[in-house]
C-alpha cells in the first residue's frame, strides 16, 4: 500500500485507480486460467519484486541478483509442475548462494529471495486445490484489496491519529480500522456467493489476513525507510513499484498458505484455509 498524502492530486488518484483496475484484471484472469499462465504471472511478479528489493538493499549486485532471479524462475517451473517441495528447496539453495554472492548486506540480499519466494509460492500453494483453489484466491484478493483501498481513501479523507508514525507517518488508525471492516464484508460476500462455507470461521480468517496485510504494508515501509527509499520503483503509475503494490498481499498470502498447509496439507491448502 503506497503511503497516502492529503495533497495528492486528482491526477495521481486517477492513475492509482486505473493502474489498480488493470492489475486486478490481470490477477483475476491468471486465477481463472490457472495452470502455467497462473505460474508465469506470479513468476514475473516475484522476479520484479526481487529486482526491486535487491536494488534497494544491496545496490543491485549483479551476481546476487542473477542467482536470485534464476532461483525464482526455477522455483516457478517446479511449482507450475506441482512440485512445491522441489520449489522450496530451490529457493532455499538460492537464499544460500545469494548470501554468498552479495558483496555487502548479505542477510538483506538473501532475505529478498525469501520475500519474493513467498509472493511466488503462496498463490501456487492455494490455487491448485481442485475444489477450493478457485475460491481461495478471490477470498484472499477481497481481503487484501478491501484493506488497501478503504484504508487509503478513508485515511486520506478522515485522517486522525497515526498508526505507526516512526515507520509510516501518514497511515492512520481510521484507515486501518475501516480497511479491516471492509475486508470482513468483502470476504464474507465472496464466501456467501460461493456457498457451503461457514461464515463465522471465514470472518475470523479474514480478520487475521487483514491484520497480516497491514503488517506487511508496514514491514515494507520499514525496509524502505531503513534504506532511505520512498518508492520501490516507478513501474506502476500511481503506486510506485511491485513491492509497494504487493506488500500486503505477500504477508497475507504467506499467512493464508501457512494456515491452509497446517490444516489441509499441500494438496488441499485452500480447503484447509476455508473449510472449518
Amino acid at each position: 500500500m503506497t503511503d497516502l498524502t492529503p495533497s495528492a492530486s486528482t491526477g495521481d488518484v486517477g492513475k492509482r485507480i486505473a493502474s489498480g483496475v488493470v492489475m486486478a484484471l490481470l490477477a483475476v484472469g491468471a486465477v481463472v486460467l490457472g495452470g502455467w499462465p497462473f505460474a508465469l504471472f506470479w513468476a514475473a511478479a516475484a522476479v520484479g519484486i526481487f529486482w526491486e528489493w535487491s536494488t534497494i538493499v544491496a545496490g543491485g549486485a549483479i551476481a546476487a541478483r542473477a542467482v536470485g532471479i534464476a532461483a525464482l524462475i526455477a522455483a516457478a517451473l517446479a511449482a507450475g509442475a506441482g512440485q512445491i517441495y522441489a520449489a522450496s528447496l530451490v529457493l532455499a539453495a538460492g537464499v544460500a548462494v545469494v548470501a554468498a554472492c552479495a558483496p555487502g548486506r548479505r542477510g538483506w540480499a538473501a532475505a529478498g529471495v525469501v520475500y519474493a519466494g513467498i509472493a511466488l509460492l503462496a498463490p501456487m500453494v492455494l490455487r491448485p486445490d481442485r475444489e477450493f483453489g478457485l475460491l481461495a484466491m478471490p477470498f484472499l484478493f477481497a481481503v487484501v484489496w478491501s484493506t488497501d483501498i478503504l484504508g487509503y481513501f478513508v485515511g486520506r479523507t478522515i485522517g486522525g491519529p497515526r498508526l505507526a508514525p516512526p515507520i509510516s507517518p501518514k497511515k492512520t488508525w481510521s484507515g486501518a480500522g475501516v480497511g479491516t471492516l471492509g475486508a470482513l464484508g468483502a470476504s464474507l460476500a465472496v464466501v456467501y456467493i460461493a456457498g457451503d462455507i461457514a461464515l463465522l470461521p471465514a470472518t475470523c480468517v479474514a480478520f487475521v489476513l487483514s491484520i497480516a496485510s497491514q503488517a506487511g504494508d508496514l514491514f515494507e515501509s520499514a525496509v524502505k525507510r531503513r534504506f532511505g527509499v520512498k518508492d520501490a520503483s516507478h513501474v506502476i503509475p500511481g503506486h510506485g513499484g511491485l513491492m509497494d503494490r504487493l506488500d500486503g498481499f505477500i504477508a497475507a498470502g504467506g499467512v493464508a498458505a501457512l494456515i491452509g498447509i497446517m490444516r489441509g496439507g499441500l494438496d488441499a491448502a485452500a480447503r484447509g484455509l476455508l473449510q472449518w
